[in-house]
């Protein structure tokens, strides 16, 4: 039975709570009772208005949803955006801003892809070499119908000019390889002609020295500490004085004028082997060459070791002539 104790049950100001439990307005203004969360669970309004309790989360249950705006670093496992507590973190440094041309990876396939289009450069060169040297036939048809040798020519700078001064005949697949394998066959046309005027012992002597000497080259060139890649204009300069020295050797003519022509050619293009490697390369080089240039690149090398192979097979038939 009630008593009389001078509270009455809807006072608030005494103590007393009113009938139908709780205020309406709420959970009472002093915070939540000492001993927890009432026993029968939360209130069936949802989560209090005034928020989640000062001392945590509630034993067992979730985080709650994240808020609009910046997080604190303590929010979401203690990283936050842009650090380790959230995915690993996403900085600056983790946009996609491209290929990082770099990359070990990527380079190592880009050297692959070059050395393979290479070698088949490389196999039909020396298929049309040796069809030229020991089919007779084939050698006395180019005898009888020289303009074949000047339209290959001119096939062959066509083709040069348009894969060096045209990026997008170079870079877009498969303009790229139609180019490519043009200027290569005409390539190897020029020098099945040239090779079918020397004795076939002397060309492949010239082979073999070739092969050698660009083997030792590009072992050198991976091997070697010294960068190469800034000597770009030295050997543009080397170059020139070769083109010149060409030029006068037409009217001088000579065996040892042949001969230091012919050396000196040898010389600048085993210089632009080594260099051309270590632009494709790169890594530890100043200067590199971009991944996307695998055709330029190995236009580069077959260059280097066509003209290597034409001044040692000059010095050999100078020197037996």
């Amino acid at each position: 039975m009630w008593q009389n104790t001078g509270v009455y049950p809807g006072d608030q100001s005494q103590g007393g709570y009113p009938q139908a439990g709780y205020p309406q307005a709420g959970y009472p203004q002093a915070g939540y009772p000492q001993a927890g969360y009432p026993q029968g669970g939360y209130p069936q309004g949802g989560y209090p208005q005034g928020g989640y309790p000062q001392g945590g989360y509630p034993q067992g249950g979730y985080p709650p949803p994240p808020q609009p705006g910046f997080q604190s670093p303590s929010a979401y496992g203690g990283g936050g955006y842009g650090e380790a507590g959230y995915g690993g973190g996403l900085g600056e440094d983790a946009d996609v801003k491209g290929f990082d041309f770099n990359d070990q990876s990527i380079r190592k396939l880009f050297v692959r892809k070059v050395y393979s289009i290479l070698m088949t450069q490389l196999l039909v060169t020396m298929a049309f070499i040796t069809l030229f040297v020991y089919h007779a036939p084939t050698k006395l048809w180019v005898q009888k119908n020289p303009f074949m040798f000047w339209i290959a020519f001119a096939v062959v700078l066509v083709c040069l000019i348009a894969m060096a001064c045209c990026p997008s005949v170079r870079r877009t697949a498969p303009m790229n390889f139609i180019f490519l394998g043009i200027f290569t066959v005409a390539e190897s046309f020029l020098l099945g002609v040239t090779s079918s005027m020397y004795q076939s012992e002397a060309v492949m002597m010239a082979v073999g020295i070739t092969a050698a000497v660009c083997l030792a080259l590009t072992i050198f060139a991976m091997q070697t500490k010294w960068d190469f890649t800034m000597m770009g204009g030295a050997l543009i300069v080397a170059t020139v004085v070769l083109l010149i020295f060409g030029i006068v050797a037409i009217f001088v003519k000579g065996k040892v004028v042949t001969l230091v022509y012919a050396s000196l050619g040898a010389i600048i293009f085993s210089l632009y082997l080594i260099y051309d490697t270590q632009l494709m390369m790169g890594g530890k080089h100043k200067y590199s060459i971009s991944p996307e240039e695998y055709i330029f690149a190995a236009l580069n090398l077959y260059l280097d070791i066509i003209n290597i192979f034409i001044y040692i097979l000059t010095i050999i038939g100078a020197a037996r002539d």
